[in-house]
């Protein structure tokens, strides 16, 4: 937002998804609901591994990462979106708008990228099981970490800093949950040609080329899997990343209904879709790979002063 624009428009009106009170009421205990279950259940995650020697490995070491990101993920949004529904002043000032944008796609990316190190984890664990623990040493797993973190962090200062450079004008209305980068092109009056072609050669870039890594050890997996002669052995393996798939398939799915169209088709129906990746997906993640997982069962009983038996 440049010059004069930029002083005279210095908020933006997040309208969320209906104007109706009732509606709005619904929304709010539906969303501080997904919130809470979220922010508890990541939580518990987070102090289950931490509390449990056994569950100091590569796996559990990035499942932490993937919990903590998850609750810095909602934490962004949420609030400042049920503030909105329960209040009449739903303004929202331009660099707080800017701040909120660059953490969602910081972190969006951030998931995305420790996904592809889990993913690479399975394929290890599966593929090479008597190298892993030299394949999987702790300093890599710290480099891994460290790489995410440094891909992600500039990623969204990019993308926040070229919007920096759009004008808008007219009304500042956002029918919307949040600030999105999507969302806020939309409200440009300048041209946006640059940014939205930065926006999808990145975009591909960045997670495109974790999907297709993804893609290649799962079916360097699937083959190890194949050749196991035990039918019991076979579920047995797969099951170790069979939440991981469910995961990758949730997020993948919803960025892709998002993101991989023309600016110019971005609609209120995609909202549904931008929900699913920003709160379902956060929300599940504690589900999805804690429920049929034994040495998580027994953690996280151990935390809540209700041990089961431990997994041998």
């Amino acid at each position: 937002m440049d010059g004069d624009n930029q002083s005279e428009n210095s908020q933006f009106l997040l309208l969320s998804m209906s104007e109706s009170p009732e509606q709005q009421q619904i929304l709010f205990w539906m969303f501080l609901s997904m919130y809470l279950v979220t922010v508890v259940g990541n939580a518990l995650i987070i102090l289950a591994i931490s509390s449990d020697s056994r569950l100091h490995t590569p796996m559990y070491f990035f499942l932490a990462n993937l919990s903590f990101t998850d609750l810095f993920f909602v934490t962004n949004t949420i609030p400042k979106m049920l503030v909105n529904f329960q209040s009449q002043n739903k303004a929202i000032a331009y660099a707080g708008c800017l701040t909120q944008l660059y953490f969602l796609v910081s972190l969006v990316t951030l998931d995305n990228l420790i996904l592809a190190v889990m993913a690479y984890d399975c394929y290890v664990a599966i593929c090479h099981p008597l190298h892993y623990v030299t394949a999987m040493s702790p300093g890599l797993c710290v480099l891994l970490l460290c790489l995410c973190w440094g891909l992600s962090v500039p990623y969204g200062l990019l993308l926040t800093l070229l919007l920096t450079r759009v004008t808008f004008c007219g009304t500042q209305e956002i029918h919307y949950l949040f600030c999105e980068m999507y969302v806020l092109l939309r409200l440009a009056c300048s041209n946006t040609h640059i940014i939205h072609t930065v926006l999808i050669a990145t975009g591909c870039f960045i997670f495109i080329t974790p999907l297709g890594f993804m893609t290649t050890s799962y079916v360097r997996i699937v083959r190890t899997i194949l050749q196991v002669p035990s039918a019991s052995k076979k579920y047995k393996t797969f099951s170790t990343c069979a939440s991981h798939v469910g995961v990758v398939s949730l997020f993948y799915g919803t960025l892709a209904m998002v993101y991989l169209q023309p600016l110019h088709t971005y609609s209120m129906k995609d909202s549904v879709a931008t929900v699913m990746y920003a709160v379902v997906t956060p929300m599940m993640n504690p589900f999805s790979y804690s429920l049929r997982n034994k040495d998580m069962h027994w953690a996280l009983g151990r935390l809540l002063g209700r041990p089961f038996q431990r997994p041998k």
